[in-house]
């Protein structure tokens, strides 16, 4: 399913073989929450670089139900995309959801935030649902653990989760990759614990799960640079739910091959367009009257056709369109720059041109570009 192609110091390149397609790794994968990535099409995905999709078990589950998506051929069929996909079992929304939910060692139970209905999930359901969708990759349902937490806390929910991964298995009988995944706050001996549990369950793939959920940045890259070079080596890691392009490059240098985020297409919706010299905010009065596209060296629809003064005052009249264009451009440049860095990996130049995008970024975050 995974093989590992050119290294790095600790970078891989990697394809993974899916039902649906192969993915060149490292990978980023946008979030198409509802069964669609706000904006666009599928034909728009594939045309800015889309290998793999993330869908969502609790929303999906939620509406339209699995009833009607499975009548329509799975996911894939339901919002006409041939690639691959991954979907989340819904914990991190049922985190989300905290206050109102009912924890058992079986499962959760909670109001739907669709119409108060009381609703059950548990890793039975989530493997389900997922086996109805027919995902790729079927994440197992666990707690994503809430931060801060003190340890005995964090360790309780992280044995829960380990729990939730075994039943996971057991219960699940679909045709994809599955994955566990690792928590433990921000504590290693916890995490380490995690990882060696879910490694005798036996999986196809380990996430790192629980970061970026409040947490700040030196936490979570001191959890990344102790865990990852204890996960298989043979087996693909993917890091939930993280981040910037910064947090991208950090991760890939440490060995990680999967990422997603809602960051490029909510930041496109509120006018932050990424460059490789920093942020544009097309909002500001700058732009008004400004004939160069958004990055004069981006090849993407949006920059090959469009000013920044048309983005900007499609903005400013709340046009659909430009969520559209500048979501495009956004998922494009995260693309181009994961395969910028695949391409360093492979010709084993990856050290040198990640520190020099990484000062590059960090010089434009503080002078606050366009800027």
């Amino acid at each position: 399913m995974f093989k590992v192609v050119a290294r790095s110091a600790d970078a891989r390149r990697g394809e993974l073989t899916l039902n649906h397609g192969t993915v060149s790794t490292p990978v980023f994968m946008p979030c198409g929450t509802y069964g669609s990535v706000k904006a666009l099409t599928p034909v728009q995905l594939r045309d800015v670089g889309t290998q793999i999709l993330l869908g969502n078990t609790f929303h999906l589950m939620l509406r339209p139900g699995p009833e009607v998506i499975s009548q329509l051929g799975g996911l894939h069929g339901f919002m006409d995309w041939n690639g691959p996909i991954l979907t989340d079992s819904g914990g991190y929304q049922v985190f989300s959801l905290r206050d109102s939910v009912r924890l058992d060692d079986e499962g959760v139970t909670f109001k739907s935030p669709v119409n108060g209905d009381e609703v059950r999930l548990s890793p039975d359901i989530s493997m389900h649902m997922q086996t109805t969708l027919n995902s790729d990759i079927v994440m197992v349902f666990d707690e994503c653990t809430p931060y801060p937490a003190e340890h005995e806390q964090a360790r309780a929910s992280m044995l829960r989760s380990v729990n939730w991964a075994s039943a996971s298995k057991s219960a699940y009988q679909g045709e994809g990759a599955l994955f566990g995944i690792i928590q433990g706050s921000v504590y290693d001996d916890l995490r380490s614990q995690s990882l060696e549990a879910l490694h005798e369950i036996g999986f196809d793939g380990l996430a790192i799960g629980g970061l970026s959920v409040g947490e700040n940045i030196e936490e979570m890259n001191a959890v990344l640079a102790a865990l990852v070079p204890q996960m298989p080596p043979e087996q693909p890691r993917y890091l939930m739910g993280v981040g910037t392009p910064s947090d991208l490059i950090r991760g890939v240098l440490l060995g990680i091959d999967m990422f997603d985020c809602v960051m490029p297409t909510r930041n496109a919706r509120n006018g932050h367009l990424f460059t490789w010299h920093g942020v544009v905010r097309i909002r500001n009065a700058i732009h008004k009257q400004d004939a160069s596209p958004i990055d004069p060296a981006c090849e993407c629809y949006t920059c090959q056709h469009f000013s920044r003064a048309y983005l900007h005052h499609l903005d400013r009249c709340r046009e659909m369109l430009a969520c559209t264009l500048m979501s495009i451009h956004n998922l494009h440049f995260y693309h181009e720059l994961m395969a910028a860095l695949r391409e360093r990996i492979s010709e084993n130049t990856l050290s040198a041109f990640a520190s020099r995008l990484l000062a590059q970024f960090a010089d434009a975050n503080r002078v606050g570009p366009s800027v």
